[in-house]
């Protein structure tokens, strides 16, 4: 049997304490690495963080963390994909609440 992938690794070149790290994260893009960037810089102990996609045929992205006062990159991290889940489950409850009040503007495409 083959090996999975992990999720996320760290990788070559991190930091001891992992004050600065490179995460890749597989099977995702840009749509989580934006969100992800954006809440981690939320966080007034993140010094830095970028991402990138190294290659279109590549299926990942590279996620920069450098962190104030030697913390953890990967605490940072792990708390800004809390934060994203919570955002993402409170925007879904809201838009299942709005659809289900009816109270949205319908249109009807005419043939």
């Amino acid at each position: 049997m083959a090996e999975s992938t992990p999720k996320i690794k760290i990788m070559k070149g991190a930091a001891a304490d992992l004050s600065a790290a490179t995460y890749q994260i597989f099977d995702e893009s840009h749509t989580i690495g934006n969100a992800l960037r954006w809440m981690l810089m939320k966080n007034p102990k993140v010094e830095f963080c970028g991402y990138s996609v190294p290659h279109p045929s590549e299926n990942l992205i590279q996620l920069r963390i450098q962190m104030y006062d030697e913390m953890s990159s990967l605490t940072a991290l792990l708390e800004a994909l809390s934060n994203l889940d919570s955002l993402c489950e409170t925007v879904e409850d809201e838009y299942r609440s709005s659809l289900g009040s009816g109270a949205y503007e319908r249109w009807v495409e005419k043939s």
